[in-house]
């Protein structure tokens, strides 16, 4: 059969690929989605649901890499790295580290907030009309502190914060409780973000937004991508399947991204990071806001079908077997939050993040490569980050930024 030709082509049907089909069709081009799995139910599925227009601080801070060997080696072990990783893991966690400066730390929360700021407002423009716009709420988010002499305001990351404009507030004993009645007493005082919001059910949200893009006209395929080249004007994609020409092409594959690009000897410093989860269906408690317990590197939250609590970081290959021994570590650390939560009932996950040393992901032109665009690299910010990613690339792809200064997102810092 003859290939049809799109105007433009995703590569990637996680909510980053999701959301930018979305605005491309505000714009009046016609899209394509590509993806091995059903939209949104790899990756984008398995979060904690937050949607924060403050989540906007970098891994890599002033003092964090002191802090590594208690994570990897004490407690409940929140980051580890596989051996299979380490050749590639040196020289990502030396510019890791290398944007551990206040300055640096500073300009990265800008280019984080660019992403991050609208994204309650986006979802509710995305929702519109689909009958389920239920699906993000507003909420808070509560950072967990065990003793309430160590609960202050002065860190970095709270201060690029509250001088953005966020409202945040210390609270402690009775008011935590009221916040939270499942918490363990054996935590004195919390952190509080207000003015943020949550997804009840990640993978639901992406799958209504996908049916949108469809009723709207997108054709959604269910194939894996082997091969991309040029061929004079267009696009060719050899998939599992089938193959597939196109004007304009999009890679938005998440950690899968970096071997699409070596296709074309386009490099950049991407690392698979690992999150887990477990989901609670039949919890016995209710958790109120998205709880976070940084000891253990998690987030909890209730969702549609239970509480959910995700996170931690584990840097290994695609191809590697999940970490069974994560599971335990994760229904340990739901007790110690929340004691009397009840673990008869639940599901454990694994999921791939596509991780820049500098927490910021790609967005844009791909030099040298006409009419290839990227949009990946969004690390454990995925969810918030995508509705205004979906934006810049529409805006980009039509030549309308207007005043927007994206060179922050340009691939174009990995290649120079």
């Amino acid at each position: 059969m003859p290939m049809k030709t799109h105007d433009v082509t995703i590569i990637g049907g996680g909510i980053v690929g999701i959301c930018s089909a979305l605005s491309l069709q505000d714009r009046g081009i016609s899209v394509r989605l590509i993806d091995k799995d059903d939209p949104g139910q790899a990756t984008s599925y398995g979060n904690a649901g937050v949607i924060s227009p403050w989540s906007i601080i970098p891994h890599s801070t002033p003092g964090f890499w002191k802090t590594i060997p208690k994570l990897m080696l004490t407690g409940w072990r929140p980051l580890s790295v596989r051996l299979t990783s380490l050749a590639n893991m040196i020289p990502w966690g030396l510019k890791f580290l290398y944007n551990g400066t206040e300055e640096n730390t500073r300009n990265i929360a800008n280019a984080m907030s660019l992403l991050c700021s609208p994204s309650i407002e986006l979802y509710s423009k995305h929702l519109n009309g689909t009958g389920h716009e239920g699906l993000v709420k507003n909420t808070a988010y509560l950072q967990l502190v065990r003793h309430a002499k160590d609960a202050t305001l002065d860190d970095l990351k709270f201060q690029i914060r509250l001088q953005k404009g966020a409202k945040i507030e210390i609270i402690k004993g009775s008011e935590l409780r009221a916040l939270e009645p499942a918490l363990s007493s054996k935590f004195e005082a919390g952190i509080v973000t207000y003015d943020v919001a949550r997804s009840l059910s990640p993978g639901r949200l992406s799958a209504v937004l996908a049916m949108k893009a469809k009723a709207q006209g997108a054709e959604i395929i269910k194939d894996q991508i082997l091969e991309i080249h040029r061929d004079v004007e267009t696009w060719i994609l050899k998939g599992q399947i089938s193959n597939y020409k196109t004007k304009s092409l999009v890679i938005s594959s998440g950690a899968w991204s970096r071997d699409l690009l070596s296709n074309l000897d386009v490099t950049v410093p991407l690392m698979t990071e690992r999150g887990y989860h477990i989901h609670c269906s039949d919890p016995e408690i209710e958790v109120k806001n998205s709880v976070v317990f940084p000891e253990g590197g998690v987030i909890a939250s209730l969702m549609e079908g239970g509480v959910r609590v995700a996170g931690q970081a584990e840097f290994g290959p695609i191809e590697a077997p999940l970490d069974p021994k994560r599971k335990s570590i994760l229904s340990a650390i739901a007790i110690e939050m929340f004691p009397d939560i009840s673990l008869r009932k639940t599901k454990f996950w694994m999921g791939h993040r596509p991780s820049f040393p500098d927490s910021i992901p790609v967005i844009g032109s791909v030099p040298n490569q006409p009419n290839l665009f990227v949009n990946f690299g969004h690390s454990h910010h995925g969810l918030m980050m995508a509705p205004k990613s979906g934006e810049v690339l529409a805006n980009i792809l039509t030549h309308n930024l207007g005043n927007e200064d994206t060179s922050s997102v340009s691939i174009m810092r990995f290649l120079n």
